[in-house]
């Protein structure tokens, strides 16, 4: 959730420090502050609001002093309120630290720090963190923060600095991410890519319980054992300009640009003579073989990517699928086994629900496979084989381009799946995969809807309800069309199943109650005109989705955005750039934050 960074090298500590918390500011945005060594002492600049506030603070406070060493934190509350005290980064004694995640045992470790006198001054758990390991401390940090985190319970991501030892940062994990970087100008660690890139493209993921130990000339990381590790180098394959807004005003807008490149580079290297090949994945047919169920695991947006894949892969591999919200997963007591292939599906790779669910997986002996956006991230590293989305950055909150693809992996699988059953010719793998490239070059046409979905959004703005109807694939894709409304425009909105409409859901609509509904399939078309007439004659106002050819009254419905042609299989891409757009506008128009909506961050690394 939160944003952490430290830097120890040749550049200004704390210009360094807050650049790279400008960057990580979508994974919280409550709070944020530094700590940096200066004179041998350690001084900290902290402030509730956002990183810009803190860029003031530290001008006015501490703008003379010299530092080359900090760590730096951008906060998502979860223990204690939003204020000062609060904030990140917390001192004990001589340990001052940084912390993404959660501490679920602090309340027990506070009494047993209270027991020996010992009180904090905020309400975080973070604080207990550092008490604890100020606690085992005695000029010896690796083993005390080996000691330490034996009595942590819970998620965690942390940057330590003890003030006895000067230039020099420590860092551990244990399910909230950190990668890190080491070059000429020095040592970087961050919980994202995106603060690393300015300094170098090479990188390593710091692996679970493994401590790093940096200064300005290495890093050295040390395995459980105390063993010297040397971490695999990952590269990161897109520049800082992408991690950058490029002249648009929001992020989410440049990354519903960014939907057909990111696309393109997800969907063209797996397309071998025509047909869908997961081989430079190192994705064997093998993992098919001996399957009779597939179960798809994420949370949110990643989990309405699922909906489509069990959607495109029951009705192409004739395989029953399972979708489940990966926090309720590995609590229902899942019936899987060999015979299962988990596919769990997240944008981060670490994902902390979903990356228990994977391991749940795994305990039962499940083949696993996972959709994700992040090289060297834990679902990645712990599946047993992974295909990559290459959507590059994705920083606005409400994710666009990273479920597009996502969407499109789902395609794929289901396309070789099918294939490798024999229930399709090599004929009719190659004319899916034409399509879906075909449909590629479709989402071009539809990013020039743009305004005639602003004109449209004007007259949602004022609305309290909003409601998505849809069968099939587009009621999938209503569920994500939904989430991303009330997510960033703050509006109340669910999505049902058009057919359920007479089994209790028609009682909310009332007069002038905005209804979307999304009529691109043709086999349930005639179904889904029968719903909207049924909610229009109830009053509500209906903007209608089709695709080319629809037969539609014009006293119907309020508006109509009508589709470029494609097979109505491959609307999904067409249709979610449509609602993605009414979502955006709606949200500018009421002049809210696009990119950090409120009580949101980007990456959810704790449960």
């Amino acid at each position: 959730m939160c944003g952490i960074i430290g830097y120890i090298g040749v550049r200004d500590a704390k210009k360094a420090l807050i650049n790279g918390l400008q960057t990580l500011e979508y994974r919280g945005y409550d709070s944020a502050g530094i700590s940096y060594f200066t004179e041998g002492n350690i001084h900290t600049v902290k402030t509730v609001g956002k990183v810009s506030c803190l860029r003031d603070k530290v001008a006015e406070t501490a703008g003379d002093d010299v530092a080359t060493c900090g760590i730096g934190h951008t906060r998502w509350a979860t223990h204690g309120g939003v204020s000062d005290v609060n904030s990140h980064p917390h001192t004990a004694g001589k340990v001052t630290l940084i912390h993404n995640g959660i501490i679920e045992n602090y309340k027990e470790l506070q009494e047993e720090l209270a027991a020996k006198g010992q009180t904090p001054v905020s309400q975080t758990d973070t604080e207990i963190a550092a008490m604890v390991i100020n606690d085992c401390y005695d000029g010896d940090p690796e083993t005390a923060i080996r000691n330490a985190t034996r009595k942590l319970r819970g998620a965690y991501g942390f940057c330590i600095m003890f003030s006895d030892i000067p230039e020099t940062i420590y860092a551990i994990r244990n399910g909230s991410p950190l990668v890190a970087a080491h070059t000429n100008e020095g040592s970087i660690i961050a919980s994202d890519m995106v603060a690393l890139v300015s300094y170098s493209k090479q990188y390593f993921v710091l692996k679970e319980g493994h401590i790093a130990k940096m200064t300005k000339d290495e890093i050295l990381v040390r395995d459980e054992n105390g063993e010297i590790y040397g971490p695999t180098i990952h590269h990161i394959s897109w520049d800082v300009a992408a991690a950058k807004k490029g002249g648009y005003d929001y992020f989410m807008m440049k990354e519903i640009h960014e939907q057909p490149e990111a696309l393109r580079n997800t969907v063209k290297p797996r397309m071998v003579d025509g047909l869908p090949d997961f081989s430079a994945d190192e994705v064997s047919d093998d993992i098919f073989k001996d399957i009779n169920r597939i179960v798809i695991t994420a949370c949110g947006t990643a989990m309405h990517a699922g909906l489509l894949g069990k959607n495109m892969i029951e009705r192409l591999c004739r395989v029953p699928v399972t979708v489940d919200i990966a926090s309720e997963f590995r609590y229902q007591n899942p019936i899987i086994d060999e015979h299962t292939l988990l596919i769990t599906v997240s944008q981060s790779g670490e994902t902390a629900d979903t990356l228990a669910a994977l391991r749940l997986g795994k305990e039962h002996g499940c083949k696993t496979l996972s959709v994700v956006n992040v090289k060297g991230s834990s679902i990645a590293r712990e599946s047993d084989y992974v295909l990559y989305t290459h959507a590059g950055p994705e920083i606005a909150v409400a994710s666009t381009k990273a479920y597009s693809v996502q969407v499109a992996v789902m395609y794929l699988i289901a396309f070789r799946f099918d294939y490798y059953t024999g229930k399709i010719s090599e004929e009719d793998a190659k004319h899916y995969m034409s399509e879906l490239m075909f449909t590629i070059d479709r989402v071009e046409d539809v990013l020039e809807y743009d305004n005639q979905v602003e004109n449209i959004a004007k007259r949602l703005t004022g609305a309290n309800d909003i409601f998505f109807l849809g069968r099939g694939l587009d009621y999938a894709l209503s569920c994500e069309g939904s989430l991303k409304l009330k997510e960033i425009s703050y509006i109340h909105s669910e999505a049902y199943a058009a057919g359920e409409l007479k089994h209790g859901t028609i009682s909310l609509i009332t007069d002038n109650v905005p209804v979307i509904a999304l009529g691109t399939q043709p086999d349930v078309y005639e179904k889904i005109i029968s719903n909207v007439q049924e909610v229009r004659s109830r009053g509500a106002r209906v903007i209608l989705i089709t695709g080319q050819g629809a037969s539609v009254d014009a006293a119907l419905c309020d508006h109509q955005i009508v589709l470029p042609e494609v097979g109505p299989l491959f609307s999904p891409f067409l249709s979610a750039v449509v609602l993605q757009y009414l979502a955006y506008y709606v949200a500018v128009i009421k002049g809210l934050n696009v990119d950090q909506p409120r009580n949101l961050a980007k990456s959810v690394t704790v449960e």
